[in-house]
């Protein structure tokens, strides 16, 4: 099979979250199961130049946008065995960062229909075109409705994948009109991207793909609700209909994340609980922290916005802080979260320590050094924070909610079993008590010790996940 994943970011060339890392890792998979795919990205400013120098141009030709003739030049690159094709245009990509431009309708209708314009100038026509959030959206929708007449693009089908549903590509119905070069009658209730009379990326693909998925089972089912549909859950709710939209697990890279073999950490270890303690004794001494291996260190790595449960954080952060803990916060966001772990870090230097910024190595450091990691997360369709702290060791504290609630197993003191602590109602003081029930239970050895081995037999690699798109595949292609 030939197939071609259209997405806005990968690693290693940019990233602005875990779209990235999936784009980036989930190929290599495929390809032991003899899936022939390719990757087609934008051309940022801000992919590294080392890249960019080794680009090839393939082709260039013009692209109808409305009423404009824009300029498309594709090119392409091989990293790590993995074909890539790049959409080359200065005035939509040349810019700092990748989304929040006035003008970012315009550019991934342009990138939605740049790609679908460069197939027959490639060497690789797909079967598939696997297309990612709703940046790419936009495709499934115009292949059936303008290129599925032409021979060449006839029997190419689509699927689609939602990673976050809250971010959906929602535009004027005028400049979508406008973009589209469609009219009022096109353009209504009916034709899979109308809105409540705005324009849709995200709806566009759900409504026109072959299939729809999303990265974990248990979101795959709560986005069908009114709490989590984000609007789309009726949408959803047909979809479902048949078989058509289907939960798959994101998976992680092991080798890019294994602390054996980690260049960030002051001493490799894989289920060594007395090398990963000397982590935790290098990173508080790093960080400015009391350096004692026996304070339990709880590790927080994320964006700091309400989706990721930190409003609950904020409403115990004097009961999590008079806890016998170190919290180790780093991450960007919301300024009211900012400011709440800069105020707590100044009172508590002792007690929190918080990094404003994102650093790839210092986020591996707090993942080695951690006993534990907190994702108190509203929703989240996979996460990827809780699979990278099982790696390293790091026991997670989670709200039982999509992937969350699919990879982390309560941890049950009676049989032993589990890998976490968990809670479920998105409320405070049950968060608050999850992390009481961890400290407790850190406090005895054996019992921290049988969590850790639980830890140790999990496998969160692509490789299962990688089956079950191969086999979505072949269901979509009828073979």
């Amino acid at each position: 099979m030939n197939i071609l994943f259209a997405a806005s970011e990968a690693v290693p060339f940019v990233k602005s979250g875990g779209l990235a890392d999936v784009i980036g890792s989930l190929p290599a998979s495929l390809r032991h199961h003899n899936v022939d795919v390719r990757i087609i990205l934008p051309k940022y400013a801000d992919i590294p130049e080392h890249f960019r120098e080794q680009m090839e141009t393939a082709s260039t030709f013009s692209v109808y946008l409305g009423w404009r003739n824009q300029y498309c030049g594709i090119q392409q690159l091989e990293v790590n065995g993995i074909h890539y094709y790049f959409v080359d245009n200065e005035f939509y990509f040349r810019r700092g960062g990748l989304y929040g431009y006035g003008d970012d309708a315009e550019r991934f209708v342009y990138f939605s229909r740049a790609v679908l314009e460069a197939l027959p100038h490639l060497d690789f026509k797909p079967d598939i075109i696997h297309c990612h959030d709703w940046q790419t959206g936009l495709i499934p929708y115009l292949l059936r409705r303008n290129y599925a007449a032409h021979p060449f693009y006839a029997n190419i089908k689509t699927v689609f994948t939602i990673h976050n549903l809250r971010y959906q590509g929602r535009y004027n119905r005028k400049l979508m009109q406008d973009l589209l070069g469609i009219d009022d009658g096109m353009f209504g209730d009916g034709n899979g991207i109308e809105y409540y009379g705005d324009g849709n990326c995200m709806k566009a693909g759900l409504t026109h793909a072959d299939k729809v998925t999303t990265v974990s089972k248990t979101y795959a089912e709560e986005i069908k609700t009114t709490f989590f549909g984000e609007g789309m859950e009726g949408v959803l709710q047909e979809r479902s209909l048949h078989g058509g939209l289907v939960g798959i697990l994101n998976g992680l890279d092991n080798e890019l994340f294994d602390p054996m073999n980690d260049s960030h950490l002051a001493e490799p270890y894989r289920n060594s609980l007395s090398k990963k303690r000397r982590n935790k004794s290098a990173l508080q001494a790093e960080l400015g922290l009391p350096v004692d291996e026996r304070i339990p260190m709880i590790g927080l790595v994320s964006r700091l916005v309400d989706q990721k449960g930190l409003d609950l954080i904020q409403a115990v952060m004097d009961e999590i802080v008079s806890l016998p803990l170190q919290l180790v916060v780093l991450g960007t966001g919301e300024s009211r979260f900012e400011h709440l772990f800069k105020d707590k870090a100044y009172w508590h230097p002792d007690k929190v320590s918080a990094n404003i910024t994102f650093s790839d190595g210092l986020s591996r450091r707090i993942y080695a050094a951690s006993d534990m990691f907190l994702m108190p997360s509203l929703f989240e369709p996979c996460g990827l924070g809780q699979l990278i702290a099982f790696r390293y060791r790091s026991v997670p504290i989670v709200r039982e909610t999509g992937g969350l609630k699919d990879t982390v197993v309560p941890y049950n003191v009676a049989t032993g079993e589990g890998t976490g602590f968990t809670f479920y109602a998105y409320n405070a003081h049950e968060m608050l008590f999850a992390i009481k029930r961890a400290l407790e239970t850190y406090k005895d050895e054996a019992a921290w010790n049988t969590i850790v081995k639980n830890i140790s037999k999990t496998d969160f690699g692509w490789e299962q996940s990688a089956k079950q798109y191969v086999s979505l595949y072949k269901q979509v292609l009828g073979v």
